[in-house]
């Protein structure tokens, strides 16, 4: 049974303060991700035209590693950014910060520190 002070959501002031922490996060996000995306449209600077075939291949073999590389951080940016805009649907619907597990409000300092998150460490902590 829950104590009768205990809060079982966050005020509108409070989630007004994580959705402008959100808002930040995912105005950052989309830029690191246009970066990326950008940096995979543009060919190399260092161009191999001019250099013997044994260092175009080992060039090729370093751009189609690095190509993999971002395309990677790309898909984990674009998974962080629909963890945000998630997050930013809880805040509308009012469920922000609330334990998918628990049911208990996530403390604020686990919020400001990874304000996507969806359990509290106490849930957390149980799934290791």
């Amino acid at each position: 049974m829950k104590p009768e002070n205990e809060k079982t959501r966050y005020s509108d002031a409070e989630l007004q303060e994580f959705k402008d922490l959100l808002l930040d996060k995912l105005r950052i996000a989309k830029e690191e991700l246009n970066s990326l995306a950008s940096s995979l449209s543009t060919p190399n600077a260092n161009g191999t035209d001019d250099t013997a075939g044994t260092y175009k291949t080992l060039e090729d073999g370093s751009a189609t590693l690095e190509k993999e590389s971002i395309n990677q951080l790309a898909a984990r940016q674009k998974k962080f950014i629909e963890q945000l805009e998630a997050a930013l649907v809880r805040i509308e619907n009012k469920t922000y910060g609330v334990c998918r597990e628990t049911g208990k409000l996530i403390q604020k300092e686990r919020l400001r520190a990874v304000p996507h998150t969806t359990l509290s460490m106490e849930a957390k902590m149980k799934q290791y």
